[in-house]
């Protein structure tokens, strides 16, 4: 479905961004890694996707914060492919803490690693899939692109900046063949969840399974956790020539959240 085409997946190390890769590699995509983590382990990853696809994966480690490091990463993947077909906006952080105690080097970095990067990213790849004309974007945004949460005032923020940076990507190349949109889900088991899980009983003082039900899934009607593959199967119907009209818009994955 994808052989010949070339995606980059931020954040790819792990969790969602590791599930897409997958999902991308098995359809035929030369896939580029990226994340942070023990190099060790992430070559053991690497190599083991490459095993299982018979793919070809590399890895970048960029540190999605820094914008040299970005169109290094984006240079690296045109050389060694001949450039970039699909681009997966995935990486992100997380803190949680009330407006006024919020740490500014946290809001930075956030908003650096969540908001900038994608738009540092896209930037860079547009040429190449200009020249192909054909290309697909994906931001791995969030529920938090739509809605809001307390104590997430910098996630929130960079999420819903996602969205409209997503918007706009898709009306400026909307007639070469190329397609923007932003998946939403709610919450997905990932070690960014559970690392919320473990923040917010501290938080709160309760036990996880209460953050769980109580918190994390309140407002999850079906009060169960997103599956990384139900993620990934959406993210390559957008790269099928089915999903060639569906540019611009959110995609929520939400158990019914934004229903509300």
């Amino acid at each position: 479905m994808l052989t010949g085409k070339t995606a980059i997946v931020t954040g790819s190390t792990s969790g969602i961004g590791l599930g897409i890769a997958e999902v991308f590699a098995r359809s035929g995509a030369n896939i580029v890694l990226n994340g942070f983590g023990d190099a060790m382990q992430i070559e053991k990853t690497r190599t083991d996707l490459a095993r299982r696809t018979n793919a070809k994966i590399v890895y970048s480690p960029a540190d999605m914060s820094k914008p040299k490091a970005i169109e290094h990463m984006v240079r690296q993947t045109a050389d060694t492919f001949g450039g970039v077909d699909i681009m997966v906006n995935n990486a992100g952080i997380q803190h949680v803490a009330p407006i006024e105690t919020f740490p500014d080097e946290k809001w930075d970095a956030i908003l650096a690693i969540n908001l900038s990067s994608a738009f540092h990213a896209t930037k860079l790849v547009l040429p190449h899939m200009r020249e192909k004309g054909w290309g697909r974007v994906i931001n791995v945004a969030s529920a938090h692109a739509l809605v809001a949460s307390p104590y997430k005032s910098a996630y929130v923020a960079a999420k819903h900046g996602v969205l409209g940076l997503t918007k706009v990507t898709a009306l400026e190349t909307a007639e070469e063949g190329i397609t923007c949109n932003a998946i939403c889900p709610g919450y997905v088991r990932t070690p960014l969840v559970e690392k919320q899980i473990d923040d917010q009983a501290k938080a709160h003082g309760i036990p996880r399974e209460q953050v769980i039900n109580d918190i994390l899934l309140k407002n999850q009607p079906n009060k169960q956790f997103i599956e990384v593959a139900e993620l990934a199967a959406l993210a390559l119907f957008l790269c099928t020539d089915n999903g060639a009209s569906i540019t611009g818009v959110a995609l929520p994955m939400d158990g019914g959240w934004t229903a509300h």
